[in-house]
Parts: structure tokens; C-alpha cells; sequence
């Protein structure tokens, strides 16, 4: 048993900072999905969705104040405080760039939602649902797990980055008016950051997983 195996075993099992990560990547998948699903619903029917994912990044910005005040309150942590940090902190910013999305489609009223918009809302959610994963595996400390899932997840990352890269191609060949240039390439900028994010996330987890192999 190697000695950071026998601090992990004396240390006492956390209580505080895994709750609120296990909260924060359960309200971001919810953030995901609804905003996947708002792109798939008719214009009418939009602003209920928009509304809700509003409602969550507000919730997830609650978690990580939650999160701050815990790791001012607490001596002991379950990795090292600059960690938690950025691991809440990273989540965040996945949640602040998917909400700045759907803010601007119906600041700018965006009516027709192109399949590269539909696409990357895809992509994006399943890095989310994988940042779920990946947090769990981390609550156990399972090293090949966490490995694979952040794999994955800058996987998506890159997939994103193409599909947003074509799009943008598309928009400038194809698109007349101005405005509509500026709204679409809006989305996909907010859209491709969130994925850029998600990639964020996956390197916290994998850092701290090697500080604990």
C-alpha cells in the first residue's frame, strides 16, 4: 500500500465537497438536455426551455458559491483545495456558456435552428452526461475510469470543434444577410465554448487523478 493510499484510507470519508459535485454535474446534465431539447421544439414553445435553463445556471452558480464557503469551512478535503476549486469552478463555466446559447437565440431570435446548432447541442450533452460519470468515478478514485471517460470527453471536444468549423464555412458561403451571419456564428461561438469547457472539466479530473494514482 503506497503512503497516499494509506493517508486516503485514514482520512475521513467526505461528506461535503462529492454532494455538491454529484449536484452540480446532475443540474448541468438537466441544463444540457433541456437545451437540446429546446432546439428540437418549435419557436413557440422555445421560451419555456429557455426559461428553465436559465432557472438551472442560476442553480449551478449556487452550488459553486456553496462549494467556496465549504472549502473556507473545512480543514480537510478529499483532494487538494485548488482542485475543488477548479473542478466546481470548471463545471460552472460549462453551465455559464451553454445558458449565453440559448440567451442569445432568443435575444436574437433566432427562428430556424440549422442541424449544426442541433449538433453540437448533441455533442455537448453527451460530454455532460460523461462529466457525471467522471465525477462519480472520482468519488472512488477508479484511475482507468476517470482515464477513459476524460478520453472521451476531449473525444467531443474535437468533434465539436469540426462540426463548428464547417458550419461557420457554411454560414459565410451561404448567408446573405448580415444579421443572420452574426446571430448564427453567436451561437456556435457560445456553443463550441461549452464544449471547450466540458474539455476544461475532464482536465481537472484527470489531474487530480494522478495526484491520487
Amino acid at each position: 500500500m503506497t503512503l497516499n493510499s494509506i493517508f486516503q484510507f485514514l482520512v475521513p470519508k467526505d461528506k461535503k465537497f462529492f454532494p455538491l459535485f454529484e449536484e452540480a454535474s446532475a443540474n448541468l446534465i438537466l441544463l444540457a438536455e433541456t437545451l437540446h431539447e429546446a432546439v428540437n421544439a418549435p419557436k413557440e414553445e422555445r421560451e419555456e426551455y429557455f426559461k428553465k435553463i436559465t432557472d438551472l445556471e442560476v442553480t449551478i452558480e449556487e452550488i459553486t458559491h456553496k462549494t467556496h464557503l465549504e472549502l473556507s469551512r473545512n480543514f480537510i478535503t478529499p483532494f487538494d483545495r485548488e482542485d475543488i476549486h477548479m473542478l466546481i469552478k470548471s463545471i460552472d463555466n460549462v453551465a455559464d456558456f451553454m445558458q449565453g446559447a440559448a440567451s442569445r437565440m432568443r435575444l436574437y431570435q433566432v427562428e430556424k435552428i440549422t442541424k449544426s446548432i442541433r449538433k453540437l447541442t448533441e455533442i455537448n450533452l453527451e460530454a455532460c452526461q460523461l462529466i457525471g460519470v467522471g465525477i462519480k468515478e472520482l468519488k472512488v478514485m477508479n484511475n482507468k475510469a476517470i482515464k477513459e471517460t476524460c478520453k472521451r470527453i476531449n473525444k467531443l471536444e474535437s468533434k465539436a470543434d469540426d462540426v463548428f468549423d464547417k458550419a461557420v464555412a457554411d454560414i459565410f458561403e451561404n448567408e446573405t444577410d448580415a444579421k443572420n451571419i452574426i446571430k448564427y456564428k453567436e451561437v456556435l461561438s457560445a456553443l463550441e465554448s461549452a464544449s471547450d469547457k466540458c474539455k476544461s472539466v475532464s482536465n481537472v479530473m484527470e489531474q487530480i487523478s494522478v495526484k491520487h494514482s
